[in-house]
């Protein structure tokens, strides 16, 4: 896939559309919470700034993957969790509030972490052909998609509520179908690296999800946060926003094959969450079902 007016201009537009509907949901509330609830914050922020791409550099030597599937790993735990980590928070009825800060705080530090990951993952995992990279570039880049639509998108949610509210639906369905559409365009360019390393992206893809779900449910459990913001934590530490990933292999690196692991990612980052809302709404159908025979006088069973 080499460079186009598609690459060049189309999906960085269409990427920065999105990260503007999501800058219509936001308030500067959602960036002050951390000052209401500092632990599960900066608990989630370490979780997805720092842990994460550790987990993701032990996966890589874990599974001995390809130059171009380990790079596409790091790339893709270098970014934040994005709308869909906010949308799976509210089926799964976690933090909603707490989701969205964490989602805007953690996009406007990956714009200055992500750069540095993606320098270390280019120079320690590629050997030879290794794509020209510049961080100035890729930090501009990465402000030009998603701080500044962000913010246009806040201004305009400032003086406009009505209208954010009332587009929320339509962004929040442009992003998922926009992901959609790179994760097909991406998977069917490199078909034929696709063939011989489909196996091992998928492992280290679903591997990466379930093992960031967990650590989420790890640090709320050491920081002792409430039921609802460890939930809150696993979806935001094992969603991630592999549109924002893909885009930088294929744009900002002109690596399309970088792109494969945060594709099959796309798909596969869906499991961990899916099991955890199961998980949720059983515990939570069986504390329901102990406070009804409370009120009633009936014994309490404990549930193991």
């Amino acid at each position: 896939m080499q460079a186009s007016v598609l690459t060049e201009v189309l999906l960085p537009l269409a990427l920065a559309f999105v990260m503007f509907g999501m800058g219509l949901t936001l308030t500067i509330g959602d960036f002050t919470r951390l000052l209401k609830a500092p632990k599960a914050v900066l608990t989630g922020f370490i979780g997805q700034i720092v842990l994460l791409p550790l987990l993701a550099l032990g996966l890589c030597f874990v599974f001995g993957l390809p130059d171009y599937i380990a790079v596409g790993v790091m790339i893709l735990a270098a970014c934040p969790g994005g709308t869909t980590s906010n949308l799976i928070s509210h089926i799964a009825k976690a933090n909603l509030a707490l989701s969205v800060s964490l989602t805007a705080i953690s996009t406007i530090a990956c714009v200055f972490t992500t750069p540095f990951i993606i320098q270390f993952a280019i120079d320690y995992f590629v050997k030879e052909n290794a794509p020209e990279f510049s961080i100035i570039q890729t930090v501009t880049g990465l402000v030009g998609v998603s701080i500044l639509p962000v913010i246009i998108g806040m201004t305009i949610r400032r003086f406009n509520t009505t209208f954010a509210t009332k587009t929320e639906n339509f962004f929040r369905q442009f992003s998922m179908y926009f992901m959609l559409l790179m994760i097909v365009g991406v998977l069917v360019s490199e078909r034929n690296n696709l063939a011989s390393s489909l196996e091992a992206a998928f492992l280290v893809c679903l591997t990466l999800n379930l093992s960031s779900v967990l650590l989420g449910l790890l640090l709320a459990k050491v920081s002792k946060l409430a039921f609802k913001d460890s939930l809150t934590l696993a979806i935001e530490i094992g969603v991630q926003n592999a549109a924002l990933a893909m885009l930088i292999c294929i744009t900002f690196l002109n690596a399309p094959d970088y792109a494969i692991a945060p594709g099959v990612y796309g798909i596969a980052m869906y499991i961990g969450p899916a099991l955890l809302a199961v998980w949720a709404k059983r515990k939570n159908k069986r504390e329901q079902e102990v406070q009804k025979a409370s009120k009633k006088g009936q014994p309490v069973k404990l549930v193991q």
